[in-house]
């Protein structure tokens, strides 16, 4: 598994249709993932931090329901809509919202039923790739055009980019004990 410190995504990086079929399995097992990587956490496992002032595990698991609910919405929006530009959000203002305190189970339940959909989604559009694959949306954060392409390669790459940074704060526990 890569070091969570030196896993960047490759932005300007063109995907095939086998690499983007491999991330949407990869997006639809992600729920899957998690919960093999949380199982058998304490709280204190939930309440660990991958390094100092950083989020917590369970921040971490509301910011990936939030993250990729918003993906997946992106996704819609660039398949069925003329949308030229999303709406960015900030992730370390919600981090630090009131329901990131909540228990992770309502986000990962959040995770998986959007997963489920937005993979049957992402499959589809690959059907024809001639029409998706060519659409984008305007990201004034990230300043660039999105394709669907790297939306879909950008998700997979960030669920998994989250898990090696939980297992990391786990293995700091597990360490301690």
């Amino acid at each position: 598994m890569m070091n969570w410190q030196n896993d960047k995504f490759d932005w300007d990086k063109d995907y095939s249709l086998e690499e983007l079929l491999q991330s949407i399995v990869e997006i639809k097992e992600f729920p899957n993932k998690l919960v093999r990587t949380i199982q058998g956490f304490t709280e204190e496992h939930f309440n660990a931090q991958y390094r100092a002032d950083s989020w917590t595990v369970k921040q971490i698991i509301h910011h990936l329901a939030d993250a990729h609910i918003n993906a997946f919405m992106r996704t819609k929006h660039i398949i069925h809509q003329d949308v030229n530009e999303i709406q960015v959000w900030d992730h370390d203002e919600w981090a630090n919202g009131m329901d990131y305190q909540f228990n992770h189970e309502s986000s990962f339940m959040m995770l998986l039923g959007t997963h489920q959909r937005w993979s049957l989604l992402l499959l589809e559009s690959l059907k024809q790739p001639e029409i998706y694959l060519a659409k984008s949306l305007y990201h004034p954060g990230q300043q660039k055009h999105i394709s669907i392409a790297q939306l879909i390669a950008l998700y997979a790459w960030h669920g998994n980019h989250h898990l090696m940074q939980i297992a990391h704060a786990a293995s700091l526990v597990d360490s301690r004990n």
